[in-house]
């Protein structure tokens, strides 16, 4: 339960016995023995309060559909992409082509790109001078 073999747990009673002591160890003893029905009391108050709260839906749910364990978050994750993508392309082939909305655009209107003739261009340092630097905008 606790992951404790045989060999740890008789380890452990001799440890007990000799930091408590045999004239305390049977008081211990019966203090983890009540703390144990007390807990095991809760548990069982716990699970009769859910079970009023809920009803009987409860009884019917498969818990271990919902156990953490069996998911592999790879396999899920790749399920989910490929989901998206199928229900996109599922999209796309179901809507009617539309006819082509690019129309020509007027020469007034396109963007031509600046000629290097009309480029300003920028003064070249001497050698040895350093660029302008601003120290409040760095």
């Amino acid at each position: 339960m606790f992951g404790i073999n045989g060999s740890e747990f008789v380890i452990l009673a001799v440890l007990a016995v000799l930091i408590l002591g045999p004239d305390k160890l049977p008081g211990y003893a019966q203090q983890l023995a009540q703390l144990v029905k007390n807990v095991r009391k809760m548990a069982q108050g716990a699970k009769d309060q859910l079970r009023d709260e809920v009803g009987d839906e409860i009884a019917d749910i498969e818990w271990r559909k919902l156990d953490p364990r069996q998911y592999d978050p790879r396999r899920i994750i790749k399920e989910a992409l490929l989901d998206d993508f199928e229900d996109a392309a599922r999209a796309a082939r179901e809507t009617p082509q539309a006819p082509s909305s690019r129309k020509a655009i007027p020469a007034s209107t396109r963007a031509v790109a600046p000629s290097a003739a009309t480029a300003a261009a920028l003064p070249r340092l001497d050698e040895g001078e350093r660029a302008p630097f601003d120290t409040e905008a760095t």
